[in-house]
Parts: C-alpha cells; structure tokens; sequence
C-alpha cells in the first residue's frame, strides 16, 4: 500500500511529487496513457515561469519537473484512472488495465479539458481543419487562412504562434476588447498578419473532407456573414477535469473541486486536490506548481497525524 497516489502529471502534480517524494513518502504518480505534462505541453514559449529569464519552451519545463520529481524517488505510471473509491481510510484507485492501487491519501490534480464551441460539425471537422492545439497542428496550415476563436491569453498566444505558417490568421471574438493580458494584446495587435473579427460568434462551420469556412453572427445586431477560411483553432478556455469525482467530492458552482479555506482539503478526508480542477480563475503554471506545493505538505501532515492515531491505539489497546 502506497503513502500517497498523485492523479496527474501537470505543474500541480509533478510539484506535489517533488515535495512528497523529499519527505520521503515515495508517492506513486498516474499519467496520461498518452502522454504526460498537462496544457503546458501545447504552449511554446514559457515566460512568466519564474527562473528562466529567457523563457522556456512548455515541453522542456515538464520534462524538468518530471526528472526532478523522479530523482527524489517519485513513481510515474503511465496509465489513465478510470475509477477511485474514497470510502474508507484507506483509498482505492484503479488503473486502466485494472490494477487497484490503494493508499492512505491521494492527491488529485487532473487539470482541465479544452472547452468546445458545441456546433454538430466541430467533431466531424476534428483534424481536418479543426483544432484545439496550434503547436500539435499548425505546421499543417503553411501558407493558409485560418482563424482562431477566442479573446484570452490562450487565444492570443495560438493566433501569434500561427502567423509562423500561415499567411493569413483572423482572430475572432464574442466581444469588442479582448480578455488577454496586456503583453499579449499588443503582441497580436502588433502582428500584420493577425486581423481581429470583433462582436462575432460562429455559428457553422464549413467543409466536406476538410474545413472551407465558418458562419458568423453579429452578437450586435444578429445579422450574418461568412469567413472562407482552411482551418479553425478553437481557444475558448477549459473545464476542471472532474468527472471521476462527480459524487466523491464536493465542487463549487463553478465545477471545480471545493477545498477548505487555502488548503489543499477535499470534503473526504485524506483526499487532497491541486491545479486547474481546483482553480476556475487563475489558471497558471505557477498558481498550479503552487497549488501542488500545499497538496503535498497537507498530505504530509495528515499521514503524520494517522500514524498518531493509530499509535495511540496501540498503546491503549
């Protein structure tokens, strides 16, 4: 039986590895059968990760903390949870391929799922012109128009990446102002191939085999019009991965995972949770390696404080 189980291989669970694994706790960590590092593995440059003044591509800054956690003696399993049981004071997790693992306490730190627009042919369009990932995907649109949906950092930072390959790249967005910081604002303002489609929602999206356009309506007026386009980059934001605890713990009306005060405490007992499933407004790499660093020194105190419990009932048995 483990000290503690990690769920997740993102900045707030790799952190919560590092921490665990100095205690000498020996965690055990689940990531993705796909792969490991959570959204920081489709950003490109990192600048606002403190330490690298230069930046650091989002990749290399996972790859870091994975070999950091794994020297202090962190185990990475590379396999999804499909189910936990957090019944009893022992806890249960079980992997894909059926394996139960149990553990005094758990730290959940799944992170968050790109968010849809919710049109019919989003999914049928899904890799033939439909993206949710500029770097997994913008090499295929070299020399093509294309467009991305959305008004905040994420949004910002795809349509400026995508300017490397494409010659022409439409930045459309519900509102007249952006969400984005300052910085990125500018960098898009700022770029010549960028073109903003202000107060606009899609409605449709075009094409047989492969994206031909979108349909726009004004959020304005309502009137509508159509943008030729050869691909879509959907940047809208994410939502808290957390349906393996939909029942198991408290969520906030936001969907994310309630915790107690600025602890890491779940509603259950010795179930800890960090990062993105926790975080419906900050969402940042640091916020989460922070969020992670509390996970683990509350985890640690509670196993502390079990295994006093559990020599005082020796000692009066």
């Amino acid at each position: 039986m483990q000290q503690i189980i990690i769920i997740g291989s993102g900045p707030a669970g790799f952190t919560a590895a590092i921490y665990a694994a100095r205690a000498g706790l020996k965690p055990l960590l689940f990531a993705s059968a796909i792969g490991i590092g959570g959204e920081l593995m489709n950003t490109t440059e990192v600048e606002n990760f403190p330490g690298f003044p230069e930046g650091i591509q989002g990749p290399e800054l996972m790859q870091r903390m994975q070999e950091q956690a794994e020297k202090f003696g962190t185990e990475v399993v590379y396999d999804d949870i499909v189910d936990l049981d957090f019944s009893g004071e022992v806890k249960r997790v079980t992997a894909g391929d059926g394996t139960v693992h149990e553990a005094l306490s758990v730290i959940y730190a799944t992170g968050s799922a790109y968010r849809k627009i919710g049109l019919a042919d989003e999914e049928r369009l899904s890799g033939h012109g439909v993206s949710w990932c500029a770097t997994c995907d913008g090499f295929f649109f070299r020399d093509k128009t294309i467009a991305v949906v959305g008004g905040g950092d994420s949004a910002m930072e795809e349509a400026t990446f995508l300017t490397r390959f494409a010659k022409k790249v439409y930045v459309i967005h519900r509102r007249d102002e952006l969400k984005a910081s300052k910085i990125m604002q500018q960098r898009a303002f700022d770029n010549e191939k960028i073109e903003f489609v202000w107060n606009s929602e899609v409605t449709a999206i075009h094409g047989d085999g492969e994206v031909t356009g979108v349909a726009l309506r004004s959020t304005t007026d309502g009137s509508t019009s159509e943008l030729p386009l050869e691909g879509l980059f959907i940047a809208i934001g994410n939502d808290p991965r957390t349906h393996l605890v939909h029942g198991k713990l408290d969520l906030t009306s936001e969907g994310t995972i309630a915790l107690e005060g600025r602890s890491a405490r779940t509603s259950v007992p010795g179930v800890f949770a960090a990062g993105d499933v926790t975080d419906p407004h900050y969402r940042q790499a640091i916020t989460a390696a922070g969020s992670g660093t509390v996970a683990a020194l509350d985890a640690e105190d509670y196993l502390a404080a079990l295994e006093q419990q559990q020599a005082a009932a020796l000692v009066t048995a």
